[in-house]
């Protein structure tokens, strides 16, 4: 079920049937490597973990696989998240390396941004990545988000980027 289109690509809810792939995007250890995130140590386990994602039914949004269009193979994901103990929506993305420096995590952080703007209502998107992570921070800038605020990622140097909703006069 297709749930964004772009260009070159579709985001779709990720499902059980994903795990192989998302168990082989988090083995990938320069993939992780500024996501504070650890490989899954077993493909039961990101079964396990799609299982009992549930994003798209308390939020109508998540983090969606991203598809190419050329030859429906899966590149990695990119979606909106709520994070409840900040009360707040991020941006997010992890592709396969050998997509990288393609445009694909710009394309699809943009469509998820104005989703997240159009369809979602949201006042606010923000963004965070490690302060090393460059590639990431130029993406996040590349779709309009601008800096906020240092914040501590995991015991390392992070920012904080955000993008007020343009629908929103109030916030202007």
């Amino acid at each position: 079920m297709k749930v964004l289109e772009t260009e070159r690509l579709y985001l779709r809810r990720m499902t059980p049937e994903d795990a192989i792939n998302l168990y082989l995007l988090n083995l990938d250890t320069t993939v992780i490597k500024f996501t504070g995130d650890q490989s899954f140590d077993s493909i039961e386990s990101a079964k396990l973990f799609l299982e009992n994602y549930d994003h798209y039914k308390k939020y109508g949004f998540g983090r969606w696989a991203v598809i190419s269009k050329s030859n429906n193979e899966f590149l990695g994901w990119c979606g909106l998240k709520y994070r409840q103990e900040e009360n707040v929506v991020d941006i997010g993305f992890r592709l396969k390396r050998k997509y990288w420096s393609n445009g694909y995590a710009t394309e699809a952080a943009f469509k998820c941004l104005e989703i997240g703007f159009t369809k979602y209502n949201l006042p606010i998107i923000v963004g965070r990545a490690m302060k090393d992570n460059v590639s990431s921070i130029r993406v996040l800038k590349k779709i309009g988000l601008s800096f906020l605020k240092p914040f501590n990622f995991d015991g390392n140097e992070g920012v904080v980027y955000f993008k007020k909703n343009p629908l929103h006069s109030d916030l202007l």
